[in-house]
């Protein structure tokens, strides 16, 4: 199962009031395992950087002037995501942005089942708790101490991390194709004990051997115990 962790850098927060995407990070998944693939993207959004947003993401004009607007990496971008499912963090966001621009293009949109949201499946896990990419990675024990700021193939590296834990942990196939163990007092039908080449010393004191011989012979000379 190929999936694609993604995340984007924007101007704002509404594409319908001109704002745009400035970067896109994905980081590819097969079987729930990265495949060391990804893709990044800076992207000049053909207006000017809001203060609000260049203190968020730390992507200026003067950054951004000379790389490649979104019309000219839409089409490459939809190459890379195919079909896999998106894993993105407050989904609602990042697909509205994404089929924008690629509306203004003329190129097919994103459909809405494609994207698997993990702002939801943690509310849903932890209800009443914060939800954040950083409260995940603390809940997580995962270091996140490089993201001083917002970086879209930084962050979707550690939402992949995040991604892997809200789902049930890091076992690529969840042990699925693993071979099943015995369950307790179980024997496994390959496996017979080998005995010992030198048997383990008796356990048993002087004093309780005595007695158990005493034992023994209460019982009569036809007790099991005191055949040879």
């Amino acid at each position: 199962m190929r999936e694609v962790v993604l995340d984007t850098e924007t101007t704002g927060f509404d594409p319908e009031t001109g704002d745009r995407i400035v970067e896109i990070g994905a980081v590819e998944l097969m079987g729930h395992m990265a495949t060391g693939r990804t893709y990044h993207q800076y992207i000049n959004p053909e207006r000017a950087m809001p203060d609000e947003a260049f203190q968020v993401h730390g992507l200026g004009d003067d950054f951004l002037r000379d790389k490649p607007k979104f019309a000219e990496i839409g089409q490459a971008f939809l190459d890379f995501i195919g079909d896999a499912k998106l894993v993105i963090h407050n989904a609602a966001f990042d697909v509205k942005f994404l089929n924008a621009e690629l509306k203004w293009m003329n190129l097919p949109q994103i459909p809405w089942e494609q994207a698997i949201d993990t702002l939801a499946i943690a509310r849903k896990r932890f209800p009443g708790s914060p939800a954040s990419l950083d409260a995940l990675c603390r809940r997580f024990n995962i270091d996140n101490s490089s993201r001083t700021l917002h970086g879209a193939l930084l962050d979707s590296e550690i939402l992949a991390e995040v991604y892997l834990e809200l789902i049930g942990g890091r076992q690529p196939d969840f042990a699925l194709s693993a071979k099943p163990e015995a369950a307790s007092g179980e024997a496994q039908a390959d496996w017979t004990p080998k005995p010992r080449a030198n048997p383990l010393p008796s356990r048993l004191s002087a004093k309780e051997a005595a007695a158990h011989a005493e034992f023994i012979g209460k019982l009569g000379g036809d007790a099991m115990w005191g055949k040879s």
